[in-house]
């Protein structure tokens, strides 16, 4: 090869080497560009995330959902709105979206639902929504999977009803010919379950939708016969979860096309051992991918309540109104009396009714015992006694036990001997006075009886009667007293007050477990 060959050839070589060179540079650049960018973005990504809640009325960009819901302008900001009320709104960490900003009036929901459910809505006369209701409805009418966590007579049903209906609106624009269950509401028991039946089918019938009403206690072929019957098209079933279950498994109830699921007190349905129902029936549903809403409401936010909302809902929204930890209502007024001897009370009873003239007014006086006879025994004496009286317990039939919790809603009867099947979930206006005649099995079940008055914002009033037979409980009750700003008898200082920690998945640390072990499933044909 000739010096000049050996030359051009050195030369093509450099080149070659240069361009490499080059090149490697150039994608060394590229991916130093690259690499800003995406960690910009990140930045911007988490800086998003932290932002505040947008003042109400300000220009945010709405979440990508099939139906975005804004309130519109006022000169109160959300977060005042939120820190005043002990409220918040907690995307899940998954979303980026911010929260949807809380509905302060009727007015708001205008634009936002069926024109129909807006004008029944307006002539039921509601004033203005209560805490739950103005921050749920914008995020269940996103189309959003949620839990409510807040106290029981919150107006809870309204906060996934008005949803709901426009729900069932929107799918059946036709309601002729043969209904689908749409909407399945599952409550923890059958007086709640009628409840919350009677107050959708008062905005939901008008329009021409059925709610019916599933429960135990009755013959199911006598329930699938008035079902079938009913005078309208059945699209909306709020039931018990052994019924539903029941009738599902049997075939004599389709649930395949449910496609938006509430659970109503979830925590106190899994406190009763109901978690493998409640599953089972989930399963019967539409999936999430078949576009299933799932929300449900719970006074506490215990592990397995967590646990069912991890397992069934898709990015869940979680709105908190008040505390997550269970604490007593402190609207209202605690007095607690220590007996030396349980056979004071009927004594203290008679004493304490008179004192209020309870037999020439007509105000609702709801008195707990721990027992079925117990309870009968205090309903006759009371009788005796002259007062106007009912009872609600578990060996009356279902007939009966309607008519008297009417009887005492209306106040035709102001008295209403209980056993704890009605401590919880029925919402019952103007009770004046709790009276807890023998003191329940666990603090939670006091927090839950005294929480019938006191609600709807209004004050309440409850007593107490303490004997020795309840000193295991002293500790808790001190606490809630204390915690609620009430005042401790000093008769208490006789009792121990130690509290031996425990947890359970229902209840977290509030709860005291006296055997080890799962949930006991209650059915509530016998209650107690």
């Amino acid at each position: 090869m000739s010096k000049d060959e050996v030359k051009l050839k050195r030369k093509e070589r450099e080149s070659d080497s240069k361009d490499h060179k080059k090149e490697k540079r150039e994608r060394k650049d590229k991916k130093e560009k690259k690499d800003k960018k995406e960690k910009k973005e990140k930045k911007e990504k988490n800086d998003k995330a932290k932002e505040p809640i947008p003042e109400i009325g300000s220009e945010t960009k709405e979440p990508s959902t099939p139906k975005p819901v804004s309130s519109g302008a006022s000169a109160v900001s959300t977060r005042e709105f939120m820190e005043s009320n002990n409220i918040t709104i907690e995307m899940a960490e998954e979303s980026n979206d911010k929260p949807p900003r809380p509905m302060l009036s009727f007015d708001e929901l205008h634009g936002k639902i069926d024109a129909k459910l807006k004008d029944r809505l307006d002539m039921e006369g509601f004033e203005k929504p209560t805490l739950i209701q103005s921050c749920c409805w914008p995020v269940l009418l996103e189309g959003r999977d949620m839990v409510g966590v807040a106290e029981t007579g919150s107006g809870k049903t309204l906060a996934f009803g008005i949803p709901a209906l426009e729900y069932v609106i929107q799918q059946s624009p036709s309601k002729k010919g043969k209904a689908k269950i749409q909407v399945l509401v599952i409550a923890p028991t059958r007086e709640l379950a009628i409840q919350t039946r009677d107050n959708l089918a008062r905005v939901a019938e008008p329009l021409g939708y059925g709610v019916f009403c599933l429960y135990g206690g009755v013959s199911k072929g006598e329930q699938l016969r008035q079902m079938k019957e009913y005078v309208l098209p059945v699209h909306i079933v709020v039931g018990t979860p052994g019924r539903v279950l029941d009738l599902a498994r049997e075939g004599s109830l389709d649930l395949g096309r449910v496609s938006y699921l509430t659970l109503d007190e979830a925590d106190r349905m899994l406190d009763k051992g109901f978690e493998p129902d409640i599953r089972a029936i989930i399963g019967m549903t539409r999936s999430h991918e078949e576009g299933r809403h799932t929300n449900m409401f719970s006074a506490t936010w215990p592990p397995a309540v967590r646990g069912l909302a991890e397992t069934f809902m898709r990015l869940p929204v979680r709105v908190t109104v008040g505390s997550d930890v269970l604490s007593a209502n402190r609207r209202v007024s605690q007095t607690v009396e220590v007996l030396d001897d349980g056979r004071m009370k009927e004594r203290r009873l008679n004493s304490f009714l008179r004192s209020i003239d309870a037999q020439k007014t007509n105000e609702k006086i709801l008195i707990f015992a721990l027992y079925k006879k117990e309870a009968q025994r205090v309903e006759n004496t009371l009788r005796r006694w002259g007062y106007r009286v009912s009872g609600i317990h578990g060996d009356l039939s279902q007939h009966d036990r309607i008519a008297n919790l009417e009887a005492f809603r209306s106040a035709s009867t102001p008295l209403l001997v209980a056993t704890d099947v009605a401590a919880r979930g029925l919402d019952i206006p103007n009770v004046e006075y709790v009276i807890n005649y023998t003191f329940p099995l666990t603090i939670e079940d006091y927090i839950h009886r005294i929480g019938r008055t006191g609600r709807g914002g209004k004050s309440g009033k409850a007593l107490t009667f303490f004997t020795d037979e309840d000193k295991a409980h002293a500790g808790e009750l001190i606490r809630v007293l204390k915690d609620a700003e009430q005042p401790v008898p000093k008769e208490m200082d006789r009792f121990p007050t130690t509290i031996k920690r425990k947890t359970h998945s229902s209840y977290g640390d509030h709860y005291k477990e006296l055997v080890p072990g799962k949930a006991k499933k209650i059915t509530f044909d016998d209650d107690d």
